[in-house]
């Protein structure tokens, strides 16, 4: 089980002092637990952190749907398509709150570095996994003056996404130099959640990490994309990346209450969501061997059957749609994804397709991504074989690897919505829905999926100014201003 950070201590009050033993003007010393620590344990700090971030992304977060996975069909309060400017505030601020548990670690472990090497790459690879996730669902955001209160900055001026990617991309080298070229000795300890202290796994998921960011800006800084993925792809003993499923960075959950998997905790009680229409209709086209693992067959009639994404109105027949597989909702210790080693053939592949120097075909890298989707799922080699002599077969396209990918990416959800911004696949997200060309909000029609997450209501109000020079042609809070590396047009 999670540990607390600090013990728990009970203060008496200054009226029960004075009536045990006098008076004292010290009030320091009456508010002070002798046992109390003074600061967290490092390894229980990051611990917490790993833990906030799966608790914050875990769950249904509208995500699901802007991906063309999962739909609404019961309560249709159609929040997936209605976004407010405070709904997803939690995400914003956790970013923050996290970095300043980060830095606290760092700044602990700063007297004997020397000594805890590998809990502070874990916890700086973290870092900067918060701030490309952050700045991949928020676009603009504080980051060269965020969280320096000492220093008097208490409305940080927003970063591009271009200075951001550019700052990730160049601490994520430096952290993968280090560890190609030193040797930590120091346990990282019983709060590593994601890897179980292997740092191995940490060095691999940081130059994964690199892969991620590298591949997101190949449309607006094509020469950083391709240095870095052929940097790290051609020499793969000096930055070796997540390459079998056993490798995945999942959150495993402890599975009893309150750390159990947060879609089994919405399982337990709610039966609200349903498969999407475009991606059962995709999945039973290829005739996927995956869709057994991934959902159910309809109730009704055993068949595997969406429901339409944006539907304002929910089925006449609830048990005509399908729901989620067991693997993924019905399991109280289940997981919540962080990266998937898959993901990093289909860069390789996307790249080796481009021409770049990569080291593997653009036909191996994507048979061995489709390979790694099918294991993840508990699919046999076999059928996985006969899926990639079939439906599956590589045609020598953009269009195969991306929507092979999306279907791996099945409840990484954020990374899922990533890619059809960054591609436009699968186009049927825009094209299919109730929304498309009639989404009317605020007096203002959309045709696609929102392009980012709302700021919180706490920046309209603290840091407006700073806020609307970042971002002065959103609209409706979600549209209008789309990401640095969304480079589609005809969408609005």
């Amino acid at each position: 089980m999670i540990r607390n950070i600090f013990k728990s201590t009970t203060v008496a009050s200054l009226a029960a002092l004075l009536m045990l033993g006098g008076c004292t003007d010290d009030f320091e010393q009456i508010n002070t637990d002798p046992d109390a620590l003074e600061v967290g344990s490092p390894t229980n700090q990051l611990g917490y952190v790993l833990r906030s971030t799966a608790s914050q992304y875990g769950g249904f977060d509208a995500t699901e749907t802007w991906a063309g996975y999962i739909v609404k069909i019961q309560y249709m309060d159609n929040f997936a398509y209605l976004p407010t400017n405070n709904t997803y505030g939690n995400k914003f601020s956790n970013n923050y709150r996290s970095n300043v548990q980060l830095d606290d670690i760092l700044q602990q472990t700063e007297v004997n570095a020397a000594d805890l090497k590998n809990i502070r790459w874990a916890t700086r690879i973290w870092k900067e996994f918060l701030w490309l996730w952050t700045t991949d669902q928020f676009g603009s955001i504080p980051y060269t003056e965020a969280n320096k209160i000492d220093d008097g900055l208490l409305k940080p001026k927003y970063d591009s996404q271009e200075t951001i990617y550019k700052g990730i991309l160049q601490n994520l080298k430096a952290i993968a130099d280090e560890m190609a070229s030193e040797e930590g000795t120091d346990d990282i300890g019983e709060g590593d959640f994601l890897f179980n202290g292997d740092v191995e796994k940490w060095r691999k998921f940081c130059n994964s990490l690199r892969l991620r960011a590298a591949m997101r800006i190949v449309n607006v800084a094509p020469d950083l994309s391709k240095s870095t993925i052929e940097e790290v792809c051609s020499n793969l003993t000096t930055y070796p990346v997540l390459d079998e499923s056993e490798d995945n960075a999942y959150f495993k959950w402890q599975g009893s209450k309150p750390y159990q998997e947060p879609w089994f905790d919405n399982f337990e009680t709610r039966d609200d969501y349903g498969m999407s229409n475009i991606f059962v209709e995709h999945m039973t086209s290829m005739n996927d061997p995956r869709i057994s693992v991934i959902m159910k067959p309809a109730e009704s009639d055993n068949e595997y059957r969406g429901y339409e994404n944006g539907a304002l109105s929910a089925p006449s027949n609830l048990k005509s749609v399908s729901r989620i597989g067991e693997l993924y909702r019905e399991k109280a210790d289940g997981f919540t994804p962080f990266l998937k080693s898959c993901e990093n053939y289909f860069i390789m592949a996307e790249a080796a397709l481009r021409g770049w120097n990569v080291g593997i075909s653009a036909q191996e890298a994507y048979e061995t991504a489709v390979k790694l989707s099918m294991d993840d799922n508990g699919i046999e080699e076999a059928d996985a074989e006969a899926y990639l002599a079939a439906d599956g077969k590589w045609d020598n396209t953009m269009e195969r690897i991306y929507m092979e990918e999306w279907v791996a990416l099945f409840k990484n959800n954020l990374e899922a919505w990533t890619l059809y911004r960054r591609t436009g696949y699968p186009k049927a997200i825009q094209s299919s829905g109730e929304y498309p060309g009639k989404f009317c909000i605020y007096g203002s029609t959309h045709n696609d999926v929102p392009f980012r997450m709302p700021y919180p209501d706490n920046e309209y109000v603290y840091n407006k100014e700073n806020l609307n020079a970042a971002a002065p042609n959103l609209a409706d809070y979600v549209w209008g201003e789309k990401m640095w590396w969304d480079t589609r047009t005809g969408v609005n």
